[in-house]
């Protein structure tokens, strides 16, 4: 019976041995299969799918198409699916349900949509984000963007194929959010800059500077501080507080002013002439500007009317009036503050307006503008402190002189015509650092060879060198 049972039981160990086998391979087959139907591997990479709004002409969006054909090499399953927004109001109408759809405004172009993020503008940070979401996405399906506002990519677009993701992705297959590398600055005053924006960082450092030196503001603060100080005041205090007020009203107004302008760029900036239309006044600007150097006082000029002269002289004198009462004082400096910078507009309007088109062509957003706009205004002010901490200090007020007006006109005008020959010509040229800097230093190498070669040819008539002249 023995051996029997130990026959018996090898049997059914047999028996079973085969049956269980087979489920196991079965089983093995059956998980192989869900795992390659919720993450495929790296021989079946999905098809990704991303949508660029691009303007017929905007050197940003030509980078960024240049970029994506580069990437869709690297990447074959990569379906660009692009849409001209400046000629074509069909797609611009897109384009704006689409950032809705995002919770998004369009502040400029290009504007890209993968999965559920949108990017405005393009640069080294952009390249970088696309690269790491492509490379995802074709391991794991991504959203579609157009199925936010009902439709898909095989929904009548261009290149569009049937096999895009849905909107919502399945459980266990959604995409972990990847870690943005630090590319920011947070500076006192300025706020957080964009480090790989360095060429904006440039423009804005350097127009706001030509644009702190325009002789409209300059002959107003010396002027009033001319006055303050002929009274025969002694007291550092008085002087310091009607400057300073001039000043912080003069800076709130001019920055709203800037914001201002903006707005209506950033909204303009779809629009494919706009920046065609900014050059050619940056040209007029420049031509009346370089006539000034010129013929000073003679003919058109950007500068403060003498018909408001007047205005302002009274408002000094009214200061003055108040010399007994803080209250007053202040009002009256506020006043005058508020009407001088609104009368000289005009004197510096263009500069403001060339520096928003090119934050509004390179897709700057709100939160980036308030940091460049608190950089622009900290330069901007910078010469008339000097005048002002001087004259705090030494207690006497340095004139801006017919020779320095002419030199200041000479130099705006020179930045200008090189701004709008850029933009006209070769507008990439401003989205990278060495191209700003050289359309910069070309512009104040033309200065100083036409002051030098004055100086030569006519110096009777040459107002270069400058004297300081004090009060």
């Amino acid at each position: 019976m023995r051996p029997f049972t130990k026959t018996l039981g090898r049997r059914r160990f047999g028996a079973w041995l085969l049956p269980a086998l087979f489920l196991v391979v079965l089983g093995s087959l059956s998980v192989g299969r869900t795992q390659d139907a919720s993450a495929p591997d790296e021989t079946s990479p999905l098809p990704v799918h991303l949508y660029i709004f691009h303007g017929d002409g905007c050197p940003h969006c030509a980078d960024a198409l240049a970029f994506l054909e580069e990437l869709g090499e690297a990447h074959p399953t990569l379906r660009v699916h692009d849409f001209e927004v400046w000629y074509d109001e069909e797609n611009l109408e897109l384009l704006s349900e689409l950032a809705n759809a995002y919770g998004r405004t369009v502040q400029g172009v290009p504007v890209i949509f993968l999965g559920d993020e949108m990017w405005t503008g393009f640069g080294p940070s952009v390249e970088r984000d696309l690269r790491l979401r492509v490379a995802q996405y074709e391991r794991v399906r991504a959203p579609d963007p157009m199925a936010r506002i009902g439709r898909t990519a095989g929904g009548g677009l261009p290149g569009a194929a049937d096999d895009v993701a849905p909107a919502t992705p399945a459980e266990g297959e959604g995409a972990a959010p990847l870690p943005r590398q630090e590319r920011t600055l947070d500076l006192p005053v300025v706020g957080t800059v964009d480090l790989e924006r360095t060429s904006l960082l440039m423009s804005t450092a350097l127009i706001a500077l030509v644009d702190g030196v325009n002789p409209c503001s300059l002959w107003v603060l010396a002027l009033l501080l001319g006055v303050v100080l002929g009274t025969g005041t002694t007291s550092r205090r008085r002087v310091l507080i009607i400057g300073g007020t001039f000043l912080t009203i003069t800076a709130i107004v001019y920055a709203a002013f800037v914001a201002g302008v903006f707005e209506i760029l950033a909204y303009l900036s779809l629009l494919g002439w706009i920046r065609v239309a900014v050059a050619i006044l940056a040209l007029a600007i420049a031509a009346i500007n370089l006539k000034d150097y010129v013929a000073f006082g003679r003919g058109p000029s950007l500068t403060i009317d003498d018909s408001a002269k007047p205005g302002i002289y009274k408002g000094i004198r009214a200061i003055m009036k108040a010399e007994g009462s803080w209250t007053l004082t202040l009002g009256a400096t506020a006043a005058l503050a508020l009407g001088v910078t609104l009368v000289e507009l005009p004197c510096t309007i263009g500069l403001p307006v060339v520096w928003g088109t090119l934050l509004a062509d390179a897709g700057v957003s709100r939160g980036a503008f308030g940091g460049l706009l608190g950089l622009y205004m900290t330069i901007y002010l910078l010469d008339e402190l000097v005048i002002f901490g001087a004259a705090v200090i030494t207690l006497k007020a340095t004139r801006l002189d017919e020779s320095g007006g002419r030199i200041l006109k000479l130099l705006g005008g020179a930045v200008m015509l090189a701004l709008a020959l850029a933009m006209l010509a070769q507008p990439e040229a401003l989205s990278s650092l060495r191209g700003t800097a050289l359309v910069f230093a070309g512009a104040l190498g033309g200065t100083a060879l036409v002051l030098v070669t004055h100086r030569i040819v006519h110096p009777a008539s040459s107002p270069w060198p400058v004297s300081a002249k004090r009060d």
